[in-house]
Order: structure tokens, then C-alpha cells, then sequence
């Protein structure tokens, strides 16, 4: 589908990639990985054509489409939310002029036999076909499905976009592109402004999909969950495995422990070598054999190691001053802006050593929450008690707000220490990876990862007990993901985190509030614990909508949630079983129509003559294979959204 054929690209002196060669094949789903600056966002420009390559070449197929989700784009804000994503369809909208206009002409002729009536056909005929393919048919709720999957509600539909933070509008960009069904999805960093549930759908969107998907991603989970194949940038080569991420960290440790071993082996032979040449250079008897070994090295291909970056973000939080056992209390908390209510009703204690995760959509109020326990927002009802001796460290999700892009990395640490630690300040810096050069960079040439890293380093020029993070992985590679989860681990104070990371979270908190519907639920568990009892919770929500429920008091009903939670499960488990059922039945009709359609291409392949009967029951076929793929689609996502419940 895609080949890419000793790619280079060299910017003066220095070479990003070198001659670098692999295939993107029908169904593919990649992850593309390296380390920051190890060029994958260049790769995924040069693939669309945004940037060329110094040598080498690109090769797409000619029926191949290509949907590309860049970290940052602008969207527009002249409509409305469902008029925005309808957008996706302007390829549909013209087949189905064309199908109007190649009707209408076909329905005004009477030259049945003639070659210019029966190209009007075929041409009406690829045109049905790609509006089928296309969606064309079933494009409404298409748009309401993808909205509704990525977390928008039904009343923002009619919502002018101009209304919508970025994080919403990217949401936009990627609805617009999921709907336009492209051949295949280039995604750069998807997940960075999405919320777990909606990341989950998006997950199995993707696992589901029909064409091929190439991303980069820092979201761990997320690549395991959706890739089959891991594509390694390092040091301008490609490895290619194929396997999802987890399983090739393992076999990349492998390959570099044998990398080193033929390395080791190749420096001692030819330090043998050197040795030999040198002792016996200037003795006549040996001078064949000094010339052999001379020529032997000249022509030795030396075995490069990748480099491993040996430098670790050494993350290590000041001891926490001692507060008192009750860090904040909250008593019947909500808060509303004018008329829209963000929640209402969040009752619950953090105490000392806590590290809680809130977690919930986007636009449920985790951040307005954290905002109001660091005391810049005030409820609009109920109280937030901060306990004795508490000193609140804050990372906002908005880093690049609050830093002032003149400035730079070091003036950005200058100006807010205080005391001796004005001393250590390159120290500290060099602990989050700014080393020479880097300090004195401007703040707005920063990559986002480094941003982060500097807004970190901002919380250790003070001893805080209570941390409060927003959304601190966003940007971050893997590895400082894991030195930064690591050392919150080792924090001695409280925390409260708010995150969509599902690998970061895990064995971080052991306590969640979602914030959902208005209201803040607790669970006592970690992530995967909470994500297991949405799943049920789920399954209730849509009982109840369905069947009203008389009047109980609180008592009962509690003491019929055994039951009803046992007989909801017995009630799903059916309805998976029939899913299934249904779904492989098409998937078996499928797989007939495509031996069909197949045995005519063999025909057709070798014909010496046309056979009208042939090809009209051909083309039969390919719309029914078209109608079953839509059956598939809708049998699938219903399955998917049932075992999700």
C-alpha cells in the first residue's frame, strides 16, 4: 500500500535518517517509537508529502487515501459541531451529485447497445459503489456515533465551535478524519486530549478498522491495545518487529544484548589486530603479514551499537514538611459558572500520604476542582477545608501560559527561587535533562515534553506536602513517564493527580473520584478496579433508562442490587452470545462473496472476450459485499459496545 525506499533526509552536516526502507501493508497497525528528536513526526510528514525527503522516494498506491491527525492543527470556528464534522462527507456529497446527474442522463437515452450508454452504466455503477464504501448510506449516524464515542454529548451538536476549548477542537479533527475512512490513519500523539473513556473507544475503533493505522503515541496501554507491529527509529536506522510494544521492549533489550556482544568480540579482535601490526611493523620477516592484517582492517565492516541514552530525568521531590492528618476536607462541594452547573454534591476527606487520581470527561470539572482546592476558584456551594500546615504545589495542565516564552530556561527558574537553592539551580536542571546549551534556550522554543520537565523542576525549588498535578504526562516520553511515576511513588506528602494515563495511574493511586454526570463518585481500588465497575455501572445506567424503577426507599435498594446487578449479567451475557452469532454469520457470507468475487477476477484475468451476463452478476457481487461490510460494521459495534458495558 505504502512503500518507503532508502528514505534519507539530512539537514547540513547531520543525517536524521539513513536510507531507511520497510512497507505499510493493508491492515497494518503500527507504532511508530524512538526517542524524542529520533524524527517520527518528520516521517509522518514525509509519508503525506509535507516535507521531501534528501534522497530516496515515497510510493503510495493510487487508490490509496491517507488520513493524517497532526499534534497541532487550527481548526475552523465559522459553524456548528455537527456542520463541522459533516465536513467529512464533502467526497460523498459530490459522488452523490454524480449519481443524480449520471441517472438522470442514463433515464433521458434510448441507445441501449450503444458503448456510450453502457459506459454511463459502469460510471453509475463505481459511482454506487464508492458512496456505499464511503458511508454515504448511514453518514447521520455515523456522525452521531463517532461525536458521541469521543465524548461530545448530544445538546453540544448545534454548539458553535468558536464555544469549544483546543482539546475539544482536536476532538473535531480527529471525529472529521475517523469519518472520511481513509485507507490509512496517520496519528501523531491522538490520545494527548482525550479522556480514558473516550481513548477506550477510540481503542477499539482502530482494532476494528478496516484499513491500516501507523501512530506515535507515549500512551503505553494505548499502543498495546491497538498495535501489532512496533517500528523503531534509532540513530537514522529502522527496526522493524512484529509485535505491540510491550513485547518489543522485551525483544529490543535481546537484540542490543547481542549487538554488544558482537561488538565486544569485533573491538578485541581488532585490538589483537592493532597490536600485531604495531609490534611487528618494522620487521621485515612479517612485512607480508603486517600488510594482510593492515588490509584486513581497512576492510572490516564495523558493527555500530545504537546508542542508549544513558540519562535519566532524576526526579526527586524535597521531604515533605509534616501536616496535619486532614490535608483538605470537602463537604457537599459544587460549583457552576453563571447557569451551567460543572457538579454538585462532592463529599469526601484526603489525608495525609493519600495519592488519589481524579479522573472523568473532559469538561466534568476535574481541573475546576483542583483549581478550587489550590484556592484560586471558589464553590459556588459547600465548603473546602485545607487542613494545618498544608503547602500546595500546583502543575497546571496550561504550562504554556504560565511561562513566559522570553524567558529563558534558566531566568524561568531564576525568578521564582528564593534563598540558597538559587545555588543549585543548574543542579536542578541538569536533574530534568537541561544541560549546557539547553539553560539558556527561550522557553518558547521548547518542545512540549521539555516544557513539562521545566514546569516540574519549578515545583522542587519549595517543599510541598500537597501536589497537585494536572494532566503531567502530557508530552512526556515513556521514559520520563516512568522516572516521574517513580518518584511520586517515593514522595512522602499527598497527592492528588489528574490523568487519562491508565499505565501511569496503575500502582500509583489506590483511590479514584470520578467526576461524572454532574456528581463525584469514590472508589476505593486502583484504575484498572475502577474501569472494571464502570463496565457494570454502565450496564445499569442503560437498564434503568430503559425500565423505570418504582419508588424504593434507600435501604431496598439497596438490598436488591445483588440481585438486579446478577440478573442484568445474565441478561448481557445473552446478548453477546446473539451479537456473536450475528457477527459471524455475516463474517462467514463474506468470506463466500470474497471466493465469488475472486473466482470471477481469475476468469476475467484470462478471458478473450466480454460476457455481459458475467459481469453484471459481478458487479452483484461487489454490492453485496459492500452491504454485508456495512452489516459487519453495525454487528461489530454493537458487540464492542455491549462487552464494553
Amino acid at each position: 500500500m505504502i512503500s518507503l525506499d532508502n528514505l534519507t533526509i539530512s539537514y547540513g552536516g547531520w543525517t536524521l535518517f539513513d536510507s531507511i526502507s520497510f512497507m505499510i501493508n493493508p491492515k497494518d497497525r503500527i507504532g511508530l517509537v524512538g526517542k524524542n528528536g529520533a524524527g517520527k513526526t518528520t516521517l509522518l510528514r514525509v509519508i503525506t508529502g509535507e516535507q521531501q525527503p534528501t534522497e530516496g522516494a515515497v510510493s503510495i498506491n493510487g487508490e490509496c487515501m491517507i488520513g493524517y491527525l497532526p499534534q497541532q492543527m487550527r481548526v475552523a470556528d465559522t459553524t456548528t459541531l455537527v456542520a463541522e464534522t459533516a465536513k467529512a462527507f464533502d467526497v460523498v456529497l459530490k459522488i452523490e451529485a454524480d449519481i443524480e446527474r449520471l441517472t438522470n442522463e442514463i433515464a433521458s437515452r434510448t441507445d441501449y447497445e450503444s458503448a456510450e450508454y453502457e459506459t454511463l452504466l459502469h460510471q453509475l455503477n463505481e459511482a454506487n459503489d464508492r458512496y456505499h464504501i464511503l458511508g454515504g448510506d448511514t453518514r447521520e449516524a455515523d456522525i452521531e456515533r463517532t461525536l458521541l464515542g469521543l465524548g461530545f454529548k448530544r445538546s453540544d451538536f448545534q454548539r458553535p465551535t468558536k464555544e469549544f476549548s483546543g482539546g475539544w477542537r482536536m476532538r473535531i479533527e480527529l471525529a472529521k478524519l475517523l469519518l472520511k475512512r481513509p485507507s490509512i490513519f496517520l496519528l501523531d500523539e491522538p490520545t494527548n486530549h482525550l479522556d480514558i473513556e473516550s481513548i477506550q473507544w477510540l481503542e477499539e475503533y482502530l482494532k476494528n478498522y478496516n484499513g491500516a493505522v501507523l501512530l506515535i503515541s507515549h500512551d503505553r496501554a494505548f499502543l498495546d491495545n491497538v498495535t501489532t507491529r512496533t517500528i523503531e527509529l534509532s540513530l537514522g536506522k529502522v527496526y522493524d518487529y512484529k509485535v505491540p510494544y510491550s513485547k518489543f521492549v522485551v525483544l529490543r533489550a535481546e537484540r542490543r544484548e547481542q549487538q554488544m556482544a558482537a561488538y565486544e568480540n569485533q573491538q578485541r579482535l581488532i585490538e589483537k589486530t592493532e597490536e600485531f601490526i604495531e609490534k611487528f611493523r618494522y620487521k621485515p620477516t612479517k612485512s607480508n603479514q603486517v600488510q594482510s592484517r593492515i588490509k584486513q582492517l581497512e576492510k572490516l565492516d564495523r558493527i555500530e551499537v545504537d546508542e542508549e541514552d544513558l540519562s535519566r530525568l532524576n526526579i526527586k521531590f524535597p521531604p515533605a514538611p509534616r501536616s496535619g492528618q486532614i490535608v483538605a476536607d470537602i463537604k457537599g462541594v459544587g460549583k457552576a459558572f453563571g447557569e451551567k452547573r460543572v457538579f454538585a454534591g462532592a463529599e469526601f476527606t484526603i489525608e495525609r500520604g493519600q495519592k488519589i487520581a481524579l479522573v472523568g470527561r473532559n469538561g466534568e470539572g476535574k481541573t475546576t476542582f483542583a483549581r478550587m482546592l489550590m484556592g484560586e476558584l471558589s464553590p459556588t456551594e459547600g465548603e473546602i477545608k485545607i487542613g494545618a500546615n498544608v503547602n500546595i504545589g500546583y502543575f497546571a495542565q496550561n504550562q504554556d501560559d504560565l511561562m513566559d516564552g522570553e524567558f529563558t530556561v534558566f531566568d524561568t527558574l531564576d525568578r521564582v527561587a528564593v534563598g540558597d537553592i538559587r545555588t543549585r539551580l543548574r543542579d536542578i536542571l541538569g536533574a530534568f535533562l537541561f544541560r549546557g546549551e539547553d539553560i539558556e534556550k527561550k522557553v518558547k522554543v521548547l518542545s512540549g515534553g521539555e516544557r513539562s520537565r521545566l514546569a516540574m523542576a519549578r515545583l522542587m525549588l519549595e517543599p510541598y506536602n500537597l501536589l497537585i498535578l494536572d494532566e503531567p504526562t502530557n508530552h512526556m516520553d515513556m521514559r520520563s513517564k516512568d522516572i516521574l511515576k517513580s518518584a511520586i511513588q517515593k514522595f512522602d506528602g499527598t497527592v492528588v493527580v489528574v490523568s487519562h494515563d491508565r499505565e501511569f495511574l496503575d500502582g500509583l493511586v489506590d483511590r479514584i473520584y470520578e467526576f461524572r454526570d454532574g456528581g463525584v463518585r469514590e472508589y476505593l481500588g486502583d484504575i484498572w478496579y475502577f474501569l472494571e465497575k464502570r463496565k457494570v455501572e454502565s450496564l445499569q445506567d442503560i437498564e434503568r433508562h430503559d425500565k423505570p424503577q418504582p419508588a424504593e426507599s434507600k435501604g431496598s435498594e439497596s438490598a436488591s442490587s445483588g440481585k438486579l446487578s446478577y440478573e442484568q449479567r445474565k441478561e448481557q451475557e445473552r446478548l453477546i452470545r446473539k451479537l456473536r452469532k450475528a457477527v459471524e454469520s455475516v463474517e462467514a457470507e463474506l468470506a463466500s462473496v470474497e471466493a465469488e468475487i475472486a473466482a470471477y477476477d481469475a476468469r476475467f484475468a484470462v478471458a478473450t472476450e466480454y460476457n455481459a451476463d458475467d459481469y453484471t452478476k459481478y458487479n452483484a457481487l461487489k454490492e453485496r459485499y459492500d452491504s454485508l461490510m456495512h452489516e459487519w460494521e453495525k454487528a461489530s459495534y454493537e458487540l464492542e459496545i455491549t462487552e464494553q458495558n
